[in-house]
């Protein structure tokens, strides 16, 4: 596929291609296609991409961006749910061979990514020796927070995750402590990964036009930050329990999520030892405190995971 297909991506290609398609995009399934081709280059150039690559993108649309990774990457496993969208990608793909097309929800459930989708990663992943596992996507705003997240729960955790994504997201992926953005997405990303905005990018980039401002992110898996949390599963229901009511103190949160598992003398034991104040709150701790706090309760709790 030549790079002239890919660069078709503008506003009155799409036009004409809907039209000519007799349909419209919807915006509620995030059809928002990036139309700006330094961006679309740009967003392809933050994933490093090579032969050794496996990528998923999650949100075909047009398979303008898939045309651009296919380029470069061994294998593209692209998923898209709308099947009129499919079959219009589907004849601009059709002579490549390294591409993978899914037509279906790249989500079995808001917490876990569909098998299929797993399982097309696998298979190319077979094939190629030292392969690499990357998402590359102009994500759908509506489920770029369970995508980006869950795949740090899958059996195959990709090395670098880059997308765009709603701005407000972005903040708070690289939100730090005592901000408004930091929240239990801050905690679970950057206790495992490198994170950063590559790219702020106003709605015109997009046809149609978004009510809000994007972003490009990189995403890099750290090893050896992974390494250091004991029970993945366990510190990822447990930072999503300690936000879940923001404003109300770390000990009301924690006990009401360990009912009957966790008494308040052992709490108030575990946060002495942590110089935490009564009033403290979960958003005033830095990712390697909670994730000691964590330990500190599953010592006492155990493994099973918060209903």
């Amino acid at each position: 596929m030549s790079n002239a297909r890919s660069k078709n991506q503008t506003k009155s290609f799409l036009r004409r291609r809907f039209a000519e398609a007799g349909i419209r995009p919807v915006t509620h399934r995030g059809q928002n296609f990036l139309i700006d081709m330094n961006l679309q280059r740009l967003l392809v150039d933050s994933a490093q991409l090579d032969r050794r690559d496996v990528v998923l993108e999650v949100g075909t649309g047009t398979g303008a961006l898939t045309a651009l990774m296919a380029e470069r990457a061994g294998a593209v496993v692209t998923v898209e749910v709308d099947h009129t969208m499919h079959q219009l990608a589907s004849e601009e793909l059709y002579e490549l061979e390294n591409v993978t097309m899914l037509c279906q929800d790249a989500l079995k459930n808001k917490n876990k990514f569909a098998p299929e989708v797993i399982d097309a990663i696998k298979e190319q992943l077979e094939k190629l020796p030292n392969g690499r596992f990357k998402l590359l996507s102009n994500l759908p705003f509506s489920i770029a927070t369970p995508v980006l997240s869950n795949l740090l729960l899958t059996e195959i955790v990709p090395t670098r995750m880059v997308g765009t994504i709603q701005k407000e997201l972005a903040d708070r992926i690289v939100a730090v402590p005592n901000t408004k953005d930091y929240n239990a997405l801050s905690i679970w990303m950057q206790s495992q990964c490198q994170t950063q905005i590559v790219r702020i990018m106003p709605p015109s980039v997009f046809w149609p036009e978004p009510n809000v401002m994007s972003a490009i992110v990189r995403i890099d898996v750290d090893e050896s930050l992974r390494a250091k949390i004991p029970h993945l599963r366990f510190f990822h229901q447990f930072v999503r329990a300690i936000f879940l009511h923001r404003r109300k103190f770390m000990r009301s949160v924690v006990l009401s999520a360990f009912k009957k598992r966790l008494t308040k003398p052992q709490l108030d034991a575990i946060m002495a030892d942590f110089g935490m104040r009564p009033d403290c709150r979960a958003e005033q701790l830095d990712v390697e405190t909670i994730l000691a706090f964590c330990e500190a309760i599953r010592a006492v709790v155990g493994d099973e995971l918060i209903l």
